[in-house]
């Protein structure tokens, strides 16, 4: 019979045969001292876990204490190597599969409490009448305030067909509100809205992708299709905003709906060499000359980026926006024992051009960003230059609109969200012609001042920061100037409500449609403000201009 320490060594070599580590001989540990140093360390590792489980003061938990060992390892590497437990396998399915078993309830925390961001199309809440804004409070009588988000929703997902009590409190109703939800396979829509921006008359088509789950290529595609029976397309915005990415291979498949076959799309490397591998278009595209702006900005990470970057490299569009995250790491899932996994670093990508778009060393003994002195050029098929380990940066650079310090402070105590549950409260159906009027904005300021909101500015934040150092200094010298300081700062909060009306307006609108209408319109009705939506409509418009940007000064 085995001793306890060989089980242990045992089970720890097993573990890295699952991982892939057990095939070692002739595959990327050739050298026997590399061999003897790996079975020299797990064995001291199962010595020393063994021996505090066993043998330490108090009660160790076996299972936590591997953990914390775990996490420990990891951390020393980049933060998208990771240990994935039992509870966790639902969100690598629903990347994989692009879909999961449940009722299609968003969560989050808002204002303390686990809320419905926003009920998924179609599914079980949806269609039963759950409310974005609906506070949960319990599921299947078990209360929710100790538990995160991530335990709520593993509480929603289930077998397809199985049912879920959810009882939630909503604003203006008196009492607490049961739903018996049927999970169902919810089939994520990767493409939440798609239509036209600009002129009517102009064809510019819009298509918003917000994740790169399987299918999302075929999705984009077949929103094009829809567009293209509507009206001829003259021109195509590919939203990848706050998209982080997924799927390497969706990415690849998009890019090839545009660019020519046989085109170098994006490569892989890493220490191993069936890490090194190049991905080309092996189809003929579904719009090869469609002039194309793609959209991104600081949250377009990973596969977005792949996206954009040959797309910019292949000058087959213009990228439009702001500095992308600069994620160029591919990760990989492997199975472990008793339905684990770990995603593990293996490479790490790189445009047609060649360069990398990794923007943080993680190598180094604190991550720190590629300096500027790091950083080399490369040219696109035209002969544009363009940087490595930087992300994505665009052809046009357009700034969002940025927020005011008032709309600022509003968004942090979340005052649109929990002011739409109010609104939401006191009527069943939205009007046709629904518009955030001047009186709507009275409104909701009137709400702040009977609710007692308090939403502190930085500046407020800054004064009173003044104020207890002072205090604490005992000082009484500037005590009437720090008065008027205060006084003056409150009435630009004041003032604020007018100065930024329409911004307000806009917050409030899109918080009020998410209780009452699909995403899709939801999307639609922001489009009309979007500063980057409608720069990339223009100039899809204006042809000599957008060639101008593809083409290098002569």
């Amino acid at each position: 019979m085995f001793s306890k320490r060989l089980k242990v060594s045992f089970l720890i070599v097993g573990l890295a045969a699952s991982m892939g580590m057990g095939v070692l001989v002739g595959f990327w540990m050739p050298a026997d001292d590399d061999l003897f140093q790996l079975r020299k360390n797990f064995e001291i590792f199962g010595a020393v876990y063994e021996e505090l489980v066993t043998g330490y003061v108090e009660d160790l938990d076996p299972e936590q204490l591997m953990h914390v060992g775990m996490d420990a390892m990891l951390s020393e590497l980049d933060p998208y190597t990771t240990f994935i437990d039992e509870g966790q396998q639902t969100d690598i399915r629903v990347l994989q599969q692009g879909s999961y078993g449940g009722v299609g309830l968003n969560v989050g925390r808002r204002g303390g409490n686990i809320t419905v961001i926003a009920p998924v199309e179609g599914a079980s809440g949806y269609k039963q009448g759950v409310r974005a804004g609906d506070v949960i409070t319990r599921i299947e009588q078990q209360p929710v305030d100790s538990l995160t988000v991530t335990d709520v929703e593993t509480l929603l997902r289930g077998e397809p067909g199985t049912t879920v009590a959810v009882q939630v409190e909503r604003a203006g109703a008196p009492a607490p509100i049961t739903f018996t939800l049927t999970r169902r396979k919810i089939d994520l829509n990767s493409v939440p809205h798609r239509g036209f921006v600009g002129s009517a008359s102009d064809g510019v088509g819009y298509v918003k992708l917000e994740r790169f789950t399987r299918g999302a290529s075929g999705d984009v595609q077949a929103a094009i299709e829809a567009l293209q029976e509507q009206r001829a397309l003259t021109g195509l915005v590919l939203d990848l905003r706050d998209n982080p990415g997924g799927l390497l291979r969706e990415a690849v498949k998009l890019v090839e709906l545009f660019v020519p076959q046989g085109s170098d799309i994006v490569s892989t490397r890493g220490r191993l060499a069936k890490a090194e591998r190049s991905y080309r278009s092996d189809r003929a595209p579904v719009r090869p000359d469609l002039p194309l702006v793609v959209l991104v900005n600081g949250l377009s990470a990973s596969a977005s980026e792949i996206v954009a970057g040959a797309v910019q490299d292949l000058d087959r569009g213009v990228v439009l926006g702001t500095t992308t995250y600069g994620k160029g790491l591919v990760q990989v899932v492997r199975a472990l024992p008793h339905n684990t996994s770990l995603k593990m670093t293996t490479a790490e990508y790189y445009t047609p051009s060649g360069r990398s778009i990794q923007s943080v060393d993680y190598t180094a003994s604190d991550s720190v960003a590629i300096p500027d002195s790091l950083r080399r050029s490369f040219t696109t098929a035209r002969g544009r230059r363009v940087r490595d380990q930087q992300g994505i940066r665009p052809d046009k650079v357009v700034p969002a609109d940025r927020p005011s310090e008032l709309e600022e402070a509003l968004r942090r105590r979340a005052a649109f969200f929990l002011y739409a549950n109010h609104y939401a409260a006191q009527r069943d159906r939205l009007p046709d012609d629904f518009a955030v009027t001047d009186a709507v904005l009275g409104d909701f300021r009137a709400w702040l001042d009977d609710e007692a909101f308090a939403y502190p500015t930085d500046a407020e934040q800054a004064v009173g920061r003044l104020q207890q150092q002072l205090d604490a200094a005992d000082y009484e010298g500037v005590r009437d100037e720090l008065r008027d300081l205060r006084a003056a700062v409150e009435q630009e909060k004041a003032d604020g409500f007018t100065q930024h009306a329409a911004a307000l307006k806009q917050h409030l609108e899109q918080e009020i449609l998410a209780r009452f209408v699909p995403k899709s319109q939801q999307i639609e009705a922001s489009l009309s403000h979007d500063t980057q939506v409608q720069e990339a409509a223009a100039l899809l418009q204006d042809g000599d201009r957008y060639e101008s940007i593809l083409n290098p000064a002569e």
